[in-house]
Parts: structure tokens; C-alpha cells; sequence
């Protein structure tokens, strides 16, 4: 059952990476999803209305707010997965569902047809479709460095290599145009738990320098389109 988790972003670079894996590396275990080289290609297709509503609310830290993306892993249609990630009290949740390829095209290209059978939160992406005018806008694309630990359920992963795309017609192909958002040598690490962080991490990922940030990897992908960068 989905709920509500805390989740803390930092700005991290390159070198620090190493380091920050070898001193969690007593506690935590690679996630099993991580292939023979440490970790695993994420691509996501993000949505937003014609006013653009999911960017500038994540820029003025609306609360509580919402954004819909179609998912997938190593440039494989053999999992799609359509998620919707809620902002609320500093808090994030995330629901999601399985998609058919016949469903996620529809998706990206803003058919809409909704049936009483379609799982609940396809049937409201549906609906804001028709409302909002949601429409595919972006891609956002990267690799993931997966660490776990069943205290506090806690995730720490480092997003790497992140690069924005915005020919989202081409969202299954195995290769796409896209460049990079973040600065040369600096990555984003996630720190996401329930209800407390082990202290025995908290101290492990303790550099005393590291940058949080409020800002998705969404909104630093369509920063570029939003200001002609």
C-alpha cells in the first residue's frame, strides 16, 4: 500500500559518490534491480497542462501538488508503469500502475478513453487529460545507483548522467536526442525513508557539505525549454 515518505535531495559530485557508497555500504545492499555494473537506466515521459501548471508549481513550491509520468527501465517496453508523484507537508507520495503498450500510447498521443475497468489512477490521468489538457512535455532520462535498507525502509540512490529530451514521440526508441541539465561532474542524490532515518546512516552520509535541493529533475530538464537554454 502506497504512503506518504520522506524525501531529501542533494546536489553531489561525482567524486563524492564513491566515497558516500563505500560508507553506507555496511548498512545498506544494493538493490537487486541493479544489473552486473551497479545500477540501472531509467527513462521517464513527464505531462503537464498548456499553462505549464506542474513546472511553476514545483519552482514556487506550491502545496500540495502533482505530476504524471510514464515510466520505464533500460530502454525495455517490457515494464511501463504510469506514476503519479503527490507533494504534500514536505512529504511525497507515489502511486502507480501497470500500462499496456496499446495504454501508453494512447498516452502519448493524448487519446482518451476512459472505462469503468482501467485501474483507478489511469482512469484519472484520463480525466485530467480532458480537463487540464495534459500532454506529454519532456523526458528525463538517467542512471541510478540503488542502495536499500529495511530500517526505516530506507532508499539512497544516485542519479547520474541526467539529461533532458524533449522528442517525447520517440519515448520507446532505444535512442534518443538529449543533453545534459546538471553542471559537468555533479550528480543528485535521493534520500528517501517512513518514518525515521537510521541514525547510523544519517551519520554515514554526513559529508558536512552537501547541497539539498528542492528542485525535481523535472523541473531541471524543462528549465532549458521553459528559458531557452
Amino acid at each position: 500500500m502506497s504512503q506518504f515518505r520522506h524525501e531529501l535531495k542533494y546536489v553531489v559530485s561525482q567524486a563524492q559518490i564513491p566515497l558516500l557508497c563505500s560508507r553506507i555500504r555496511p548498512y545498506m545492499m544494493l538493490d537487486p534491480n541493479a544489473d552486473e555494473r551497479g545500477f540501472y537506466n531509467i527513462r521517464s515521459l513527464y505531462f503537464d497542462d498548456f499553462i505549464n501548471s506542474s513546472y511553476y508549481e514545483n519552482e514556487n513550491g506550491n502545496d500540495p501538488r502533482e505530476k504524471f509520468r510514464v515510466r520505464i527501465y533500460n530502454h525495455s517496453a517490457e515494464r511501463i508503469a504510469l506514476e503519479c508523484k503527490r507533494k504534500e507537508k514536505g512529504m511525497t507520495l507515489k502511486t502507480s500502475c501497470p500500462l499496456s503498450d496499446e495504454e501508453a500510447y494512447s498516452l502519448m498521443q493524448c487519446s482518451t478513453a476512459i472505462r469503468e475497468e482501467q485501474p483507478a489512477l489511469l482512469r484519472k490521468m484520463y480525466l485530467q487529460m480532458k480537463t487540464k489538457l495534459l500532454r506529454p512535455v519532456t523526458i528525463v532520462e538517467y542512471e541510478r545507483i540503488p542502495y536499500v535498507c529495511r530500517d526505516g525502509n530506507v532508499r539512497v540512490t544516485f542519479d547520474t548522467n541526467i539529461t533532458s529530451s524533449s522528442a517525447v514521440k520517440c519515448f520507446f526508441s532505444s535512442e534518443i536526442p538529449k543533453r545534459p541539465v546538471m553542471p559537468p561532474g555533479w550528480q543528485l542524490m535521493e534520500v528517501k525513508f517512513d518514518e525515521f532515518l537510521p541514525d547510523y546512516i544519517y551519520k554515514a552520509l554526513n559529508l558536512g557539505n552537501l547541497q539539498q535541493t528542492a528542485y525535481s529533475k523535472y523541473y531541471l530538464c524543462r528549465r532549458f525549454a521553459q528559458k531557452g537554454e
